[in-house]
């Protein structure tokens, strides 16, 4: 029999809401709290692996199953879109219907879906289980911050989300390691083969210790229009951004993609005003804290996930580093994140998240700088204490932003903050990809002509200095077979070059988008519906 959280509230938008009545503490693990953060650890574990170490296995998935550029980016499309669209919603099915069975869906579907890829013949079925696996991930992540929100009393849900952000961070910086690992001694397929068994120990760890824990006053209807309109807008402006590097910033159809996705959110907050039980209920955001939340969760990602996306293509292409090596030398980085995060929940739980997300974005902003100032010719020590100083910027502000959406959300609306998180994150990643991505091109359209020209390189036609460009955007040198020596090594310290001079300048932009995080975390503070949940479980 399932144990139900009460909790009595006035209203979304009412953060007096009163202590739930507490059932007798659960004997042995099933309802422990801390076994209950394990069983969710390893499901989220699985889908955040997920969203890193595909990349790795892109070039092996498209020689095997003769995939162009376009099928090879729509693996990684198809899935981020499925996430973006329905984390909000999948949040909100967790709240109607109970997290514990949410979980446990997701967990299943997931790692179906990922068995399904390895057993793939053809690049379609890859791409249409890669839907479905964004889809189920969906399901997954909102819902295991709902259960911890229930579960762990207030002094130790901090400490809770540490070591949960801590799984995530550890999962996806680890991710290209593995990858490379999998792919160079077994196949591509592994890496989706690896989720069933994570998937089943998640499967049978939910099924024998969570609990449901469902709010008295949880939603009982569905605001489908709302869902209709929130999934319209989300898909355009994800689309839009995922697109933009090949149509271009200044093209329409980039821009009606974005205008439309504005049309939509508009439309939304409209109607969310005017049905009944809203998918998201505007009162939600009257909560300062919890809209600061969640703006600092998108320019993190967009400082982290945008800047970082270079640094790959800096190790692999310019450093000549294999996919492994790479993964190896962003070890410093997810070493930092697996340490700093349990500490962070500490001090959060001590001195409140407004000190620790502040000190966290400004050495976020300290390391985007360190990494603006590398050269083609750094060293792996200097690399190292920037990815470090990263590691610990980001690890108070990945636990402290989710503790501020999560624990100033009423308990009721646990699943809808945890999808917020999410989203943001999302949709932060994709900004930054495509926002420092537009000041890489730039810079590089605008460099490479000149530095071409001082190097005494033969000159280019323009739809030649086009291609070379797109090359040296990913630190590819566009040197051919039989160019003498000599060409080549000029052609490739102009291309090097140019692509420093581009990530540089797209690292401080990064570097000022955290500086201005700053400014919004201290607009936090502690959740103050935190209480809400205080653990029906023992610790």
């Amino acid at each position: 029999m399932t144990s139900q959280t009460t909790i009595e509230s006035t209203g979304p938008g009412d953060n007096a809401s009163t202590a739930p009545s507490k059932p007798a503490p659960s004997k042995g693990l099933r309802g422990h709290p801390w076994a209950t953060l394990v069983t969710v650890a390893v499901g989220v574990m699985m889908v955040a692996l997920d969203g890193t170490i595909v990349a790795i296995a892109n070039p092996a998935i498209a020689k095997d199953l003769g995939a162009s550029l376009a099928d090879v980016q729509w693996i990684t499309n198809a899935y981020f879109l499925a996430l973006a669209v329905s984390l909000i919603t999948a949040g909100k099915l967790g709240d109607r219907f109970g997290h514990r069975q949410t979980f446990l869906i997701g967990v299943t579907g997931f790692a179906a879906a990922s068995g399904a890829i390895g057993l793939s013949s053809t690049i379609a079925m890859v791409i249409v289980f890669r839907v479905l696996q964004g889809l189920f991930g969906a399901l997954l992540m909102p819902a295991a911050l709902g259960l911890l929100r229930a579960i762990f009393p207030a002094e130790k849900l901090n400490m809770a989300i540490g070591i949960w952000g801590m799984v995530i961070g550890a999962s996806t910086a680890g991710g290209p390691i593995l990858g490379g690992f999998l792919v160079e001694h077994v196949n591509w397929q592994s890496v989706f083969f690896i989720n069933v068994p994570v998937g089943v120990l998640a499967l049978v760890l939910g099924v024998l210790i969570l609990l449901d824990h469902r709010a008295e006053n949880a939603p009982r209807s569905f605001d489908v229009l709302g869902i209709v309109l929130l999934s319209a807008a989300m898909f355009c402006l994800v689309w839009a951004l995922i697109k933009a590097g090949d149509w271009g910033w200044g093209d329409g159809t980039t821009w009606t993609f974005i205008v439309v996705s504005l049309i939509g959110f508009g439309s939304f907050a409209f109607w969310e005003t005017k049905v009944k039980e809203p998918l998201i209920p505007p009162a939600l955001f009257r909560s300062v804290p919890l809209s600061a939340g969640v703006v600092l969760m998108v320019l993190m990602a967009i400082a982290f996930m945008g800047g970082l996306f270079f640094v790959t293509f800096y190790l692999q292409n310019v450093h000549g580093m294999r996919p492994v090596d790479a993964g190896m030398h962003l070890l410093p980085l997810t070493g930092a994140m697996i340490v700093a995060s349990p500490l962070a929940g500490f001090m959060i739980t001590k001195l409140g998240p407004r000190v620790p997300l502040a000190g966290g974005m400004a050495a976020t902003a300290l390391a985007m700088f360190g990494l603006s100032t590398l050269e083609t010719d750094t060293g792996s020590a200097t690399m190292s204490l920037w990815f470090a100083v990263l590691g610990l910027g980001l690890a108070p502000v990945m636990v402290g932003a989710t503790e501020v959406i999560v624990g100033n959300a009423p308990l009721e609306l646990s699943g809808v903050a945890g999808g917020l998180q999410q989203s943001a994150m999302q949709i932060g990643g994709s900004l930054g990809t495509a926002v420092l991505g537009a000041v890489m091109a730039s810079k590089v359209k605008n460099d490479l002509p000149g530095n071409w020209r001082d190097a005494g390189l033969p000159p280019l036609a323009p739809a030649q200095m086009d291609q070379a460009s797109e090359a040296v955007q990913v630190g590819v040198a566009p040197v051919s077979q039989g160019m003498p020596e000599e060409i080549t090594a000029k052609i490739t310290s102009v291309a090097h070059d140019t692509f420093i001079s581009g990530m540089s300048l797209a690292s401080l932009v990064a570097a000022g988008i955290a500086a201005v995080a700053v400014l919004v975390a201290l607009l936090t503070k502690r959740g103050e519906n935190a209480e809400a949940g205080a653990g029906v479980g023992h610790i």
